[in-house]
């Protein structure tokens, strides 16, 4: 259903518009994931990086609800009976994009609970590492979807699934550490935001690998391979 829909996009179908809606709102959410994402590697986001990160969650939200807009016209257009598919599809991945946007609206946020640099030890860095595979995924997402790859969408989907249950080890392992109560919010502030990004990373691949009624879900046999 997917190539069906990306053929769709490139076409001079009125989903055409609502495609390139969609890919805006991946850019920018990848943006801010980028950016907020730098508080966990000792950088302090300015006032203005700060302010630009909300400014683009409201430009998020704003694409959400256009491409929502668009597709209830199109959906109103007799004829249009068999885009529905390929706009429910759309429907349910705009909405996992707009959470990606608050949630790294959330990281950028987790310096006013631990301001300064966290400590250089392996609970950080583990946490960093969760944050660079969650980033190296987003950043090849929106290509996967344009090219429906669905092995390399397989691949991502396992090693995302890897990185929620390091997160949830991470958790543990926090809960267990002698850090104060400041040091311990913010890593597990932290490991909770990303392992919802990535959540909603696995989620827009879903619909490179799943047929509509299993997006948010995966073929344990496909993905195990």
């Amino acid at each position: 259903m997917l190539r069906k829909l990306i053929s769709i996009f490139r076409s001079d179908n009125p989903l055409t518009s609502m495609g390139e809606n969609f890919a805006q709102m991946l850019k920018i959410a990848y943006e801010m994931t980028i950016k907020a994402g730098q508080v966990l590697t000792g950088a302090e986001l300015k006032p203005e990086e700060r302010t630009w990160i909300y400014d683009q969650d409201v430009q998020v939200n704003k694409l959400e609800r256009v491409i929502r807009k668009q597709v209830i016209a199109h959906l109103s257009i007799q004829g249009s009976e068999p885009n529905l598919p390929y706009c429910l599809l759309l429907m349910s991945l705009v909405k996992d994009v707009e959470r990606i946007g608050d949630y790294a609206k959330n990281v950028s946020e987790i310096s006013d609970v631990y301001g300064g640099e966290l400590p250089d030890d392996q609970l950080s860095a583990e946490l960093r590492e969760i944050k660079d595979g969650v980033e190296a995924a987003f950043a090849v997402t929106a290509e996967v979807f344009e090219s429906s790859d669905t092995e390399r969408a397989l691949e991502l989907t396992r090693q995302g699934q890897d990185l929620a249950r390091r997160c949830d080890m991470l958790v543990e392992r926090i809960a267990h550490s002698d850090h104060n109560a400041r040091t311990a919010t913010a890593l597990l502030l932290g490991t909770r935001y990303y392992k919802r990004i990535g959540g909603h990373v696995l989620n827009i691949l879903s619909g490179v690998t799943m047929p509509l009624h299993k997006l948010d879900y995966y073929d344990e046999g496909a993905v195990q391979g």
